[in-house]
């Protein structure tokens, strides 16, 4: 669509980025031009022009999208809100896809295996990251026709991951996958131990499906049955304990698998009339059907601090032009597949999450391991949604429903409706998005007070302090020059001459303990749609039976997955603190991987 609307940015407000933001916008957002490359400014007025355009539809007019357009610019300018990196860098652009995640089908032939990694790799290409459900493929050494085997699902996980190494999304970044098989499954004891082996699979991420009959038969500590997908019938059984104790295992070592409760998730599911949900996006926060695709945007609650309280006002406004900029964004996308743009457009699904979360509770002055933090999650997770829910309704009086609301699983539970978007709500990782944001990083504690981190597939190595805790000390007398160096070395608080309060309020990712993690992710998910991304971080030292505990612990609290990270289990992991190699976010799943493949 020919945007009517200027190509000068609004004069005010400048926006703000860090050095390490400018970092990051140099590398990988700004447009290149004869005359040289686009400012800042310039690039968010080129992303809000585009998507306010879409509005033409409605029956915007120039001055009516001008306005949209401006409005949009101020919510990013200001750092309230940002999109997923593909809509900051593909907007605008011949190819306009501005997604972040995407599902595709994957079936028992090998004509369609091979087509799926041809729109894979297409889907690459534009800066999107897949997610591929391999319990359709017949097990390792099945019947193929009446002459040959199968190959079975980690052998085609493996020529999914070799394709992903030839392709950098958009030019610019390496592909990312999500891998799933059920827990069913004949190969599953294979699929679990995959990634044990050092640089296996490096473009993937993979996660077990977890059913509902599986935890009961763990509960129980019962065997359970193995179902070839080729017929559907049962052709062995496992324990489920040993299965389980396998997952712990390899998790522990490498980080993956991670789990997805894959029944919890489809009885979630908003349009279950099209179809079962099979597989998630790389960072699993967004369960989606095959072919569809969803784009994210977070609302940066930091920023939203005025005085050393929450303007709730403002974060609702922040909310209400969020929404409408990711409904906007489905409009004015460039689908890589026509398929794609016929699914995601049948569903309107968006996912407006959170980040700066962990900054949030230090300047009101909650420590992250805290029952109070967990009651402000439950109110702002409320709010979210409640807000979100509200700005949707508004666009379907306006715009018209999503198709696939009648039938929906909204219609028929009477949530008050129609709404324009199957889903509005999710909590993405955020891993550069924040760094824009000069935030902290989705719903994570902060990583380390002091830390350093790889980014631009390992070319920039950036250095952080937290802001918050020097104007902390200042206020509260404990600030030094001496103690500044020691954060600087250390990347965490001394345990001597700090006060009791400051060291409860500014714990660091490996010093919250594994549960409260969880118990976060679980807070949130309460009011969430999709699903939470969220990494719980384990020190060296961990055991196998701490991942058991955990996954227990997630699944007993309802969250849809969980993914643990234990640090030091990868060489050249995305973050690190001075005092050695840690990891305090989902896109540490796979060091490098995920760094922002679904923000």
């Amino acid at each position: 669509m020919n945007s009517p609307l200027p190509n000068a940015p609004p004069s005010a407000p400048a926006p703000h980025f860090t050095p390490q933001a400018e970092v990051v916008l140099r590398a990988r957002y700004l447009h290149r031009r004869e005359d040289g490359q686009e400012s800042p400014p310039e690039m968010l007025w080129r992303v809000a022009r585009v998507v306010a355009a879409a509005e033409e539809r409605y029956g915007a007019d120039a001055a009516a999208q001008t306005g949209t357009a401006e409005s949009f610019y101020r919510l990013m300018a200001e750092r309230r809100f940002l999109p997923n990196s593909p809509t900051l860098g593909n907007a605008g652009r011949t190819r306009g896809q501005l997604s972040a995640c995407f599902v595709l089908p994957l079936e028992d032939s090998l004509d369609q295996i091979f087509e799926t990694v041809k729109n894979a790799a297409r889907i690459h290409g534009t800066g999107g990251g897949t997610g591929f459900s391999f319990s359709r493929l017949r097990p390792r050494d099945d019947l193929v026709r009446d002459y040959g085997k199968a190959s079975g699902p980690v052998a085609f996980l493996e020529v999914f991951d070799a394709a992903t190494g030839a392709i950098k999304q958009g030019g610019v970044r390496r592909g990312a996958n999500m891998g799933i098989l059920r827990v069913d499954h004949p190969d599953i004891l294979e699929f679990v131990r995959a990634k044990r082996s050092i640089g296996k699979l490096s473009h993937f991420n993979i996660s077990v499906a977890v059913t509902d009959a599986f935890m009961s038969a763990l509960a129980a500590d019962e065997r359970y049955a193995l179902v070839n997908p080729r017929h559907g019938e049962a052709t062995g059984e496992l324990s489920a304990r040993e299965v389980w104790e396998e997952l712990s295992r390899s998790a522990w070592t490498t980080g993956d698998p991670g789990l997805i409760f894959i029944d919890r998730i489809n009885a979630a599911a908003p349009t279950p009339q099209l179809g079962a949900i099979e597989s998630t996006n790389p960072c699993g926060e967004l369960p989606l059907l095959p072919y569809e695709s969803c784009n994210l945007g977070s609302v940066n609650l930091a920023a939203h601090l005025s005085g050393g309280a929450l303007d709730e006002e403002a974060l609702r406004e922040s909310i209400r032009l969020g929404v409408r900029f990711l409904d906007d964004v489905i409009d004015a996308n460039e689908f890589p597949l026509e398929q794609i743009a016929q699914v995601t457009r049948q569903t309107r699904k968006i996912g407006l999450g959170v980040m700066g979360w962990a900054d949030l509770l230090i300047g009101l002055g909650i420590p992250y391991a805290s029952e109070a933090a967990l009651a402000l999650a439950d109110r702002l997770g409320g709010l979210l949604l409640e807000t979100a829910r509200e700005a949707s309704r508004e666009l379907a009086r306006a715009r018209g429903p999503f198709p696939a609301w009648e039938g929906s699983r909204w219609q028929r539970e009477g949530v008050e409706g129609p709404l324009r978007n199957s889903t509005t709500t999710t909590i993405a990782p955020t891993g550069t998005i924040s760094i824009l944001a000069g935030c902290s990083s989705g719903i994570e504690p902060v990583y380390a007070l002091a830390y350093r981190r790889t980014a631009l597939d390992g070319e920039a190595e950036l250095t952080f302090v937290h802001p918050g805790l020097a104007a902390h000390g200042e206020r509260e007398g404990y600030w030094s020059e001496e103690l500044a160096q020691e954060v600087l070395s250390r990347g965490t608080l001394p345990s001597e001459g700090i006060p009791a309060e400051a060291r409860e309020l500014f714990r660091t990712a490996h010093e919250v303990e594994p549960a409260w993690h969880v118990r976060h992710q679980a807070a949130w998910q309460g009011h969430i749609e999709n699903a939470v991304s969220k990494t719980v971080n384990l020190p060296r030292s961990s055991q196998p039976q701490d991942v058991d505990a955990i996954y227990r612990l997630a699944w007993e609290l309802g969250c849809k997955g969980i993914t643990v990270y234990r640090d030091g289990s990868h060489e050249g992991q995305v973050l690190s603190h001075p005092q050695g190699p840690a990891c305090g976010g989902p896109e540490c799943a796979e060091p490098g991987l995920l760094e922002e493949a679904a923000e």
